[in-house]
């Protein structure tokens, strides 16, 4: 059984606010579908305004879906709200990408940690919900000691800890990781993703990835979900991903990499992106893609048995 799956979520947003500018409501999602299994690793990539976001917001239960269904352990939670829904909350947590702002400036460390127990273990006295949290923060590489400071008191890499314990404190089978390591620097990012790959194997939890950084996803994800304004493009297992991608836009995004190793200087395959923005009708790529045809234009974006959504796949 997955312990999450979302079938057919479609999301849009209403011309106004941040989508005042073009006038007109916004797909944010259309038409996603995934299932996420114990132990595995399930990365959703793209640029800023693919809808990876909100695809995450969406299994989260933190938006409502305009259609479609998400099931948390086999159970549909679409229609939940209130108290049924807190109830099954610690089924999934997430993790934020800012871990400063994610954590209350005015509470200590252990208070900010404990919040979930207050809710789900009120059974709990005071001291247990210490040790409880002394030992999450041993899990998560951090000395009980500091459970009395400050998030101020802390680093960017150890905030991101304690944002992760926090998550972890009722004992979740799914982590949604929102950018997790996308503000910190290079050499913490590398301790963090390590962690998080030990407490994923000690825990066997699934984790839902969320990052536009494709050097970190080849090291985490098991498997990888392409989108492109709104729409999953391409997906697939990580090692068919990045060794042999179907659809131009992914081939954008690999090439797009920085090139951190000397036999990467010379890509093979390279793919022109010959214009920007997207197409309201057929294949939402065509203004970019230097392989589009006629047929293209009413291409509804289906993806086939390889799962690429492309009528001119670039392995065929």
């Amino acid at each position: 059984m997955s312990e999450l799956k979302v079938s057919g979520l479609n999301k849009t947003f209403a011309a106004g606010g941040m989508f005042k500018a073009i006038g007109k409501a916004k797909r944010a999602v259309i038409d996603t579908s995934f299932d996420l299994a114990a132990g595995e690793t399930l990365a959703i990539v793209g640029e800023s305004g693919s809808g990876k976001s909100t695809t995450a917001r969406l299994a989260m239960h933190l938006l409502a879906p305009d259609s479609g269904h998400v099931f948390w352990a086999g159970e549909d939670v679409t229609q939940m709200s209130g108290k049924a829904l807190r109830q099954r909350r610690s089924h999934i947590q997430m993790v934020f990408q800012d871990p400063f702002a994610s954590l209350n400036p005015r509470m200590k460390i252990w208070e900010s940690v404990a919040e979930g127990l207050r809710v789900h273990r009120p059974d709990m006295t005071k001291q247990q919900r210490r040790e409880k949290v002394a030992e999450t923060l041993a899990l998560c590489g951090l000395d009980a000691s500091g459970m009395d400071r400050y998030p101020h008191q802390f680093s960017g890499g150890q905030r991101q800890r304690i944002g992760i314990a926090r998550a972890l404190i009722v004992e979740p089978k799914v982590l949604v990781l929102d950018e997790p390591v996308s503000a910190l620097d290079v050499s913490v990012q590398a301790q963090i993703l390590n962690l998080l790959k030990d407490i994923q194997q000690a825990k066997n939890l699934a984790y839902l990835f969320i990052s536009h950084d494709l050097s970190v996803v080849r090291h985490i994800a098991d498997r990888v979900s392409v989108m492109f304004a709104g729409q999953v493009v391409e997906q697939g297992s990580a090692a068919d991903i990045f060794e042999s991608c179907a659809h131009p836009y992914t081939r954008a995004l690999l090439d797009a990499r920085p090139i951190t190793h000397p036999d990467e200087r010379n890509r093979d395959n390279e793919v022109l992106i010959v214009g920007e923005g997207m197409s309201d009708s057929g294949c939402a790529y065509q203004p970019r893609c230097a392989f589009k045809q006629q047929a293209c234009a009413d291409f509804n974006g289906e993806l086939n048995a390889a799962g690429c959504a492309c009528l001119f796949p670039l392995n065929s």
